[in-house]
């Protein structure tokens, strides 16, 4: 789904349309989502949580993807803040890497949940 691009992101093309409702954040497949947090944001060691939000980046703007049951594999609905009248489309889709992701989640000030 996604591949290198640069030191701080990978890049992917994913299906983007606005949400149905008023979700406040972005969304991807739960699995589609654990997966990608599996594979490129754990690091193998202890008990690592797979549903911390992952960090997209979509033309100029970073946000937080968490995982959502009711979306389709490859899709990825957006809030309409992030949407424009392009969308529906498919679309380049930058993921930050684990690190870079960290640091965009602190600066946005998200807290993760404690405990696993």
């Amino acid at each position: 789904m996604f591949e290198r691009f640069s030191s701080g992101y990978y890049l992917g093309e994913m299906y983007v349309e606005p949400t149905e409702d008023d979700r406040p954040v972005a969304v991807i497949q739960r699995a589609d989502h654990e997966r990608v947090n599996e594979q490129l944001y754990t690091t193998g060691e202890g008990v690592e949580r797979l549903d911390a939000p992952l960090v997209m980046k979509l033309d100029r703007r970073h946000f937080p993807v968490l995982g959502d049951d009711d979306v389709p594999t490859g899709t990825l609905a957006v809030p309409g803040d992030l949407a424009d009248e392009s969308l529906p489309d498919r679309r380049e889709v930058f993921l930050a890497k684990a690190e870079r992701a960290n640091e965009l989640l602190r600066y946005a000030g998200y807290e993760a949940p404690t405990g696993v």
